[in-house]
């Protein structure tokens, strides 16, 4: 039930209310009438929903009741090998059919076709086309496979072997090793602590046939599944296929109790304080685990519980963000909330990342904060926003009730099946919790707040760098820190709020002229300063509107010099707030508004993207001219973004795939004087933030050089009226009209090789980049976004499926027209280190094929396929119309060339391929290597 948790992560309801009857806390909550569930002889759960969001479209999933939990101790890893096997051959998908044949259909491989393992269940991802009964058939043999007929040969298994040790190998860093020490604590004397999915590498390694088979067979069986279906099918059809598909299958005789692994509690408190040179932040998590098991949210008054869970979190929450706004906030970020530990245990939280030498003052401030909740509880006002922040939530969901998207009605069901998590309608989820917010007080509040902070079951776990210097804290200090004097702790005092987004009077301005598109369905508005609006009004969303406002020019047009004083400041410039307002100030104003919008300064434009519902479209159009006429010029902001950003970032480069990316970054911009890379201190030094500032009001001083567009269901005199107000009123020079500047430095040349050295774990990365200038052209980008495509197909054939030696491949290639013509072709992939030549070999011979005979048609037929379907798909989306308007704008091409996207798809020839491939992938090339340290 995704619509649950957008904002409150959980929910309740508060009984006697009349919603057409009333409501009692003992009352169930009722199952959304729309979906239509039932159950197999066999044991085997279904839920079956149309649901029109994609067009012909369906979501099905197979969801497992078994994941690593259930392992013998020989098994360790074998559920998630399970998970891979049934890609790799299958009754009537043998061998590597399964992805084959879903790619020609338009499903890719990760992107759409995927499926996890954790703990406690294997779930499998299918969206496939709805549109002919052919494909939905193969689409229910494909999950009935995964669930009876895998092929488990001991050939299959040595093949997909390699495979699976490659992602055991991109899972080894600091976060394992440090989890690997804290995680007894956390699940004590629990099996939990002793089944991480992934497994152990020496069983992966060496694990008979026999062993998977036996998992497959026992835990693979009806009572343990749940096949769910959503999408723009007809039900009774998709209720037959499932009993056909699964109706005759049977559970093992004698089969084994699928048991609830427990979280045992424990008196004392334990503390974890870990460290690794490899680790990049300090993180500080305080843990309080409930004593019973995850109650079941089934009543009323249970969804009551949630509820009021949700509020507790939202306004903790709120009081962890307007400390982090301080001029020395205590950590970086911090957080709270009640939710899931695991099936066994439910626990409560906060959590912050806090300066590497400040690991006790920031558990302090949590444990503080905490206290202070606790003992005085919340004001009146706290609630009151966070009750509107709540029905926001509940009134945007409602009123799209009918927009919403397959994928999240089928998260619902799996979570019901699973967990029994409540799935009523959002009608009666949004009504009903209206009427209960009103009955909501602060002692309900108070009073479940007291239940969460205890000393029983509770786990301090200090995660942070390894370095000389730092010296690491003990165990004693984090419990004389947990130790609180009362004296210390006072009532959280209420602010006074803000009355308004703007201080300054606004004079409208004008439209002078008005034109109409038909064809793209669009209305322009010239305005009396020299702005323009465009918007499109759509269907696809009832009440939500997305926007970007552009203009060409960026920090392109900034000197080198004022480049580096300036780059990483304009990050930090909207942490001084507008309008005289901080951030606290403007975000109790917003509680309960869904509008936002923040200003950006790319290499080429200015902008500023926002969004928000028809009923808060002014607020929206308020924070615009804000951010366009009353940014604030705050230095202790500023400063306090400074030391979040140190803290984020001052160990970064220590994960050795970031150190690469850092060096290779240099190596590539060895030329560049305005490249900067990961900031230093010398590069916070130098940063000027009032120059920062000053360059941000040049680049928003005239709204003349700006074209704003709006898409979704906008109603057209209100954005007439508050275009003429908000953007006509913005100051302007209308003889002023920037255009795109290249910057002119370019990427070191030549056939090139950089090897970075970094990292005690056995694990490599490798990028071959082809890059330079070049004449845009349309047709040449999309048959290099073509061989791209192209080329990871046959590289996961090639490098996955056939040598076993890689995870995952990342291809993709581009063509750029503004500021100037530029390609760039990438292959990317992890693997072992004495695999790095080799694969690298096999890769560029993969290229070379497509080089010299261009791609096989099979292949180009796949691209076409899966382009189409994502084109028709995402056409019906706010968000792709948006971006066709800024990327026509900056390309300065026609918006109507979109309706030509069908045609230019189908156009492609492989020989357009091979001749991209042949001109812009034979010359020089750069490859960089991540390898371990020497020892």
């Amino acid at each position: 039930m995704k619509y649950l948790f957008k904002t409150i992560l959980l929910v309740a309801l508060f009984p006697i209310i009349t919603i057409g009857q009333e409501l009692k806390e003992t009352d169930s909550i009722p199952i959304d009438p729309t979906v239509k569930i039932g159950k197999l002889k066999n044991g085997l759960t279904y839920y079956i929903r149309k649901n029109g969001k994609p067009e012909n479209k369906v979501d099905l999933r197979l969801v497992v009741n078994a994941g690593s939990i259930l392992e013998d101790d020989n098994q360790q890893g074998l559920a998630h090998f399970m998970e891979h096997m049934n890609f790799n051959g299958t009754k009537h998908f043998p061998k590597n059919k399964l992805v084959d044949y879903l790619q020609t259909i338009g499903v890719k491989f990760g992107q759409h076709l995927n499926a996890y393992t954790s703990f406690d269940e294997t779930v499998y991802f299918l969206p496939i086309p709805s549109d002919s009964p052919e494909k939905l058939e193969n689409g229910f043999n494909i999950i009935e496979d995964w669930a009876f007929n895998a092929n488990l040969t001991p050939e299959d298994i040595e093949k997909e072997r390699g495979v699976v040790l490659e992602e055991y190998r991109l899972g080894l860093g600091a976060d394992a090793r440090m989890r690997d020490k804290y995680w007894s604590k956390l699940f004590y004397k629990s099996k939990y602590a002793e089944r991480m999915p992934i497994g152990k590498k020496e069983i992966l390694a060496h694990f008979k046939a026999d062993e998977i088979i036996r998992f497959y067979k026992d835990w693979y069986r009806p009572d343990l599944m749940s096949v769910i279906v959503v999408g723009d099918i007809d039900v009774n059809l998709m209720e037959q296929k499932i009993k056909a598909h699964f109706e005759n299958h049977g559970n093992p005789k004698n089969e084994k109790k699928r048991i609830l692994s427990d979280v045992p509690n424990h008196s004392e408190t334990f503390v974890a304080i870990e460290s690794d040179k490899e680790a990049t932040n300090t993180m500080v998590s305080l843990i309080y685990k409930d004593s019973g098991l995850p109650e079941k949210t089934k009543t009323v008054g249970q969804y009551k519980k949630k509820l009021t869970e949700g509020i507790i979190a939202t306004m903790l929450n709120t009081r962890f963000y307007e400390l982090t706004n301080a001029p020395t906030p205590p950590f970086t970020y911090g957080y709270s909330f009640h939710g899931v530990l695991n099936r066994a245990k439910d626990t409560y939280q906060s959590v912050a990342m806090v300066q590497e030498d400040k690991q006790l003052s920031g558990l302090k401030v949590l444990i503080n904060e905490n206290e202070r909740a606790k003992k005085y509880g919340f004001t009146q006002a706290e609630l009151d926003r966070a009750k509107a922040s709540t029905k926001a939530s509940y009134d945007a969901t409602y009123n799209e009730r009918d927009k919403q998207n397959s994928d999240s009605y089928v998260g619902q069901y799996q979570s019901n099946f699973l967990t029994q998590t409540p799935i009523p309608s959002i009608e009666w989820a949004a009504k009903t919790t209206e009427k209960l917010l009103q009955a909501i007080n602060l002692m309900d509040i108070n009073t479940l707040m007291k239940d969460y902070v205890k000393e029983e079951n509770r786990v301090v776990v200090i995660t942070a760098p390894e370095k000389e210097g730092l010296k690491k804290v003990t165990e004693q200090e984090v419990l004389n820190t947990l130790k609180v004097n009362p004296d210390e702790i006072t009532p959280s005092a209420e602010k006074k709020v803000v009355t308004s987004l703007l201080r300054n009077e606004v004079k409208p301005g004008t439209i002078i002229k008005k034109e109409t598109n038909t064809k793209m369905d669009t209305t322009t508005f010239f305005l009396s300063n020299g702005a323009k609006v465009v918007y499109k009004k759509t269907n696809f969303q009832n009440a939500d509107i997305i926007m970007e406002g552009i203009s060409f020019g960026g920090t392109n047009l900034y000197s080198d010099d004022e480049l580096k004083k300036t780059q990483l400041a304009n990050f930090g410039l909207t942490q001084a707030g507008f309008s005289g307002m901080n951030l606290n100030e403007i975000s109790q104003f917003m509680a309960g508004k869904i509008a936002s919008a923040n200003p950006y300064i790319s290499d080429i434009t200015e902008g500023i993207k926002g969004s928000a519902t028809a009923d808060n479209f002014e607020y929206l159009f308020q924070i615009i001219h804000a951010y366009f006429t009353d940014l604030n010029l705050d230095q202790e902001a500023f400063d306090g973004f400074k030391q979040k950003m140190d803290s984020y970032l001052k160990n970064i480069a220590s994960q050795p795939n970031v150190y690469f990316q850092q060096e290779f970054d240099s190596f590539l911009n060895k030329n560049n004087p305005r490249y900067i890379g990961i900031p230093n201190e010398a590069t916070w030094k130098q940063t000027d933030y009032t120059l920062a500032y000053n360059k941000y009001k040049e680049r928003f001083a005239n709204a003349a050089d700006f074209e704003f567009y709006f898409v979704g269901n906008v109603e057209d005199k209100i954005i007439e009226n508050f275009s003429c107000k908000y953007l006509a009123s913005l100051p302007s020079n209308n003889d002023k009209h920037e255009k795109a500047v290249d910057s002119k430095y370019k990427w070191i040349k030549g056939d090139l090789k950089k090897v970075v050295n970094k990292g005690t774990d056995p694990k490599s990365t490798v990028t071959i980049n082809y890059y330079g200038y070049t004449k845009y052209s349309g047709k040449e980008a999309l048959a290099l976004k073509a061989l791209g495509e192209i080329l990871a197909i046959k590289l996961t054939e090639e490098l996955r499926e056939n040598e076993s030696e890689v995870y995952g491949i990342n291809t993709q290639g581009s063509i750029n027209k503004i500021p100037a013509g530029k390609y760039n072709f990438t292959i990317g992939f992890p693997c072992g280190p004495e695999n790095v030549e080799k694969l690298i070999a096999s890769a560029l011979k993969e290229l070379q094929k497509i080089t010299d005979n261009g791609p096989e048609d099979k292949d180009l037929k796949k691209f076409k396929e899966a382009e189409l379907l994502e084109y028709k798909k995402n056409s019906k989306e706010n968000w792709f119309w948006l971006n066709n308007f800024t990327g026509s704008f900056i390309n300065g091409e026609s918006a109507e060339e979109v309706f030509n996207t069908e045609a230019k798809i189908n156009k492609i020839t492989a020989k357009d391929i091979q001749k991209v491939a042949q001109k812009y992938l034979t010359k020089d090339k750069t490859i960089g290597i991540l390898m371990p340290e020497t020892k």
